[in-house]
């Protein structure tokens, strides 16, 4: 609980107001369902946006009371204001001040790599000796650990939290935050060394967490490489036993054995994992157990039902029109409240249903809180499962459950239809039952679309942009391969200006979906003006018989300054008016008051070629001088937008009014240095379906054309041309990926299947296979078969079913 005196107190000399309400909530974004007036929203700015632009939004959820760098009172009556000179300070200055008020040790957790996990498996092992606060998720930015930080109670006997960095100067914030009694290094590694000259440099950052902290732990190795080791070092090794802890690891077929040795003692442990991450990972929790002296026999034993963490909220298609959001094995309060969020940013279109389990901690105080929660999201329906959640109380239409065997049962899952579920349970209640009989019939071959990764990318290049510059996202062919409406929806979600689409039947099923963003055509078909106009969707404008068509198209259904885009032709030579038709054409448009010209846009020929930066400024030079003629002539102002994604990039002195970004969304840049600062969006995976042995001379595929040179194991895979898969990628000139090693694809790629050269690697009929994602990448295709990314995105098939995700 805060007081608004405490925090103006606290955060600001001046002004100190009488008002001691009382809070229970602090946000930071305004498209929280958990947004009410036990709210303090802390309006957050970022490179291209101001943070106190949302406050209005949240003032209507029922907010009243907000710090920010604007004064915003006089726009909405009503709400206080605390004025800071940084919110992000004062947000981290208040998570600092509340940390010092518990006297509980907290565990903070940094590094490359692992940092999740770490944390997750260590809430799984300790919570049975204390009552933890963790940060959900991988909430571990400057804003995540300071929100991380505050939902710190006096119920709580320890914190578990993750700091991560990205640049320097990042970690002192979070150290003067988390104020650790333990620090964990996982590693360090290449991830996020953009950021730092190198790896000492990196090191030295990530030190900063653990200067006053009475316990480090870590790999041996990481910290001998770094810096000299010291007695408040706690480390483990796999290979010098200069480190307390001491592991010999022998892989079994699905385990592994681990011999624990330690100055007092030896012991033997089974982990339920065999790949090195997990393995190091778990090394970290070993150590962190045995320097809070919990008893080796425990360690074992817990150790032995280690789960595998899911970091990741997942969307599927089910039946009867249901959309399932799978966050089974995840049951604690942040990440419900971080789901529901999810849950009710779905399709307006689609009523919104909770499956809910018990969760680890079942006390009444748990209780209260996941109640309060609930209340603030619009549901239409909560089944809750396990014995306590019976005791929750004032959410209408809940049905309850003692046992997931029990629900199974019932005919209230085989009713649902038109919804967006969210399945939300510990592992024990075994919710992937429910998934199982919810989901469309399981395929083997799916594209993993990270939302995360497609995020991360957004704000790249968002950051790019000049203040007030709008942005347009192109959302054409399927979302360029990826999903339209889902991507559409996480676009709404971010708050961009525009979306784009090539055809007007495109922007009627975004409509459809509950998209309400401002939707432009590039290719509106006269057929399609009744469609575009019935679903305020916005054409561009191309020729003189397109604006009389569409004028005429308007005047019949009485419409008046409806929304167009004018297209001028400066060199691409597709579409568009030519420069020397554009008096006529503004005399045309001030004789159509039926229309109203909102933005005037080009298309560069060749932005991403350098060579021909000649021709391009002369693209641009013939815009500036076309849109000032039309500006001269019509009465009312108009965007302009000449740059797609690489235009952004090379000619950022041309963003004007809107930019359109494109193929650098879904993570593909046409310079490596722009491709090394985003995120692969899109995986390709599938499995091996069979397994077969080949003799000398033997042959595989249509044509016969590989022929085994000596005894040679192949792998069928269930994806082919059909599918996607171009077939030059085939006879030895492609890959896929398989337990990170490289299978050459051998003969012609077929219709619905491709065969690989699994010789030198162990793996079984079932293992997962990697078609492209981060290897190989969609640009190595299309380089080998002479073409570009777009055309290898695009051309996979709507058959393969994609999974949506966030991390």
């Amino acid at each position: 609980m805060f007081s608004w005196k405490e925090i103006c107190s606290l955060l600001t000399k001046t002004e100190i107001p009488t008002d001691d309400f009382l809070f229970t909530h602090i946000s930071t974004d305004s498209r929280s369902g958990n947004n009410n007036e036990k709210t303090v929203f802390f309006a957050l700015s970022g490179p291209n946006f101001n943070g106190a632009d949302f406050i209005g939004k949240a003032a209507e959820q029922g907010v009243r009371y907000f710090v920010s760098e604007q004064d915003y009172r006089g726009k909405v009556p009503g709400i206080q204001v605390l004025l800071v000179p940084n919110v992000l300070q004062a947000l981290q200055k208040l998570a600092a001040s509340h940390r010092a008020k518990f006297a509980l040790p907290v565990i903070a957790i940094t590094g490359s790599n692992g940092k999740t996990v770490v944390k997750e498996w260590l809430y799984y092992l300790l919570s049975p000796d204390y009552y933890i606060a963790k940060s959900p998720k991988s909430y571990n930015s400057q804003v995540g650990v300071a929100l991380s930080v505050l939902t710190l109670e006096q119920q709580h006997t320890l914190g578990i939290f993750e700091a991560g960095i990205s640049t320097t100067n990042e970690m002192q914030a979070l150290a003067d935050m988390l104020q650790p009694e333990i620090a964990v290094l996982t590693n360090i590694y290449s991830a996020h060394d953009a950021g730092f000259e190198n790896r000492a440099q990196k090191f030295s950052e990530k030190a900063k967490l653990y200067t006053s902290a009475r316990l480090v732990i870590g790999e041996y190795e990481t910290f001998e490489q770094f810096t000299k080791i010291d007695q408040r070092f706690y480390t483990w090794s796999f290979s010098n036993t200069s480190a307390q802890i001491y592991i010999q690891k022998e892989e079994l077929a699905h385990t592994t054995r681990l011999e624990i040795q330690t100055n007092s003692k030896t012991f033997s442990l089974s982990l339920p994992f065999t790949d090195g991450a997990s393995i190091q990972n778990a090394a970290h929790c070993i150590t962190t157990m045995l320097a809070l002296k919990i008893d080796f026999q425990i360690i074992a034993n817990r150790i032995s039902s280690l789960p595998q963490v899911n970091m990741r909220l997942s969307i599927k298609n089910g039946v009867r029109n249901l959309q399932i959001i799978d966050d089974s094995y995840s049951a604690d309060l942040q990440s419900l409240q971080i789901a529901l969020d999810f849950l009710k940013n779905q399709s307006s279109a689609l009523k919104k249903i909770l499956v809910l389990s018990d969760f680890a901690e079942s006390d009444a105080h748990t209780l209260s809180k996941i109640e309060q929660l609930l209340h603030q999201y619009d549901l239409a329906e909560i089944v809750t499962v396990g014995e306590w959640s019976r005791e929750i109380k004032g959410t209408a239409l809940r049905k309850h459950f003692e046992t997931t065997a029990a629900f199974l049962q019932d005919e209230t899952l085989r009713n649902w239809s038109d919804a967006s579920v969210l399945i939300k349970g510990a592992r024990k209640f075994e919710f992937e039952k429910i998934l199982k009989i919810l989901e469309q019939q399981k395929h083997e071959t799916v594209l993993e679309i990270n939302l995360s990764a497609l995020t991360h990318n957004l704000n790249h290049y968002k950051s790019k942009l000049k203040p007030g510059v709008k942005l347009m996202v192109m959302v054409k062919a399927f979302g360029y391969g990826n999903g339209g409406e889902e991507i559409a929806r996480l676009l709404e979600f971010n708050k961009v200006d525009y979306l784009g689409v090539a055809f007007a039947d495109e922007g009627v099923k975004l409509r459809q979906a509950g998209i309400s963003v401002p939707i432009m055509v590039l290719n509106p078909e006269s057929t399609a003006f009744d469609e575009i106009i019935q679903y305020q969707l916005e054409p561009e404008i191309y020729s003189f018989r397109a604006l009389n068509a569409f004028a005429e198209a308007t005047r019949k259904v009485g419409a008046t300054a409806y929304p167009v885009h004018v297209k001028i032709d400066t060199g691409m030579h597709r579409l568009g008016f030519a420069p020397d038709s554009v008096a006529d054409l503004a005399q045309e448009l001030t004789n159509v008051p039926e229309l109203e010209v909102r933005s005037v846009l080009s298309h560069l020929a060749a932005s991403d070629d350098l060579n021909e930066r000649s021709f391009t400024e002369q693209q641009i030079e013939r815009f500036l001088q076309a849109t000032e003629v039309l500006q001269k002539q019509l009465s009312k102002k108009f965007y302009r937008h000449i740059l797609n994604t690489s235009g952004l990039i090379n000619y950022p002195e041309a963003q004007f009014e809107m930019v359109r970004l494109g193929i650098g969304l879904y993570g593909l840049a046409s310079s490596d240095e722009e491709q090394n600062q985003l995120e692969t969006v899109g995986t390709l995976k599938s499995i091996i379906s069979q397994i077969h042995e080949l003799q000398a001379g033997e042959t595989v595929g249509y044509n016969r054309r590989f022929k085994a040179k000596e005894k040679t194991s192949i792998a069928t895979i269930p994806i082919g041309y059909a599918d996607g898969i171009p077939r030059f990628w085939g006879n030895e000139n492609g890959y896929v990926i398989i337990h990170e090693q490289p299978a050459p694809i051998v003969g012609s790629v077929c219709m619905d299947m491709l065969m690989v050269d699994v010789s030198a690697i162990a793996c079984r009929e079932g293992d997962a296979v990697i078609v492209f994602g981060k290897r190989p990448t969609v640009q190595e295709i299309a380089k080998a078969g002479s073409t570009i990314s777009y055309e290898i995105l695009t051309g996979i098939s709507q058959r393969v079913k994609r999974i949506f995700f966030r991390e």
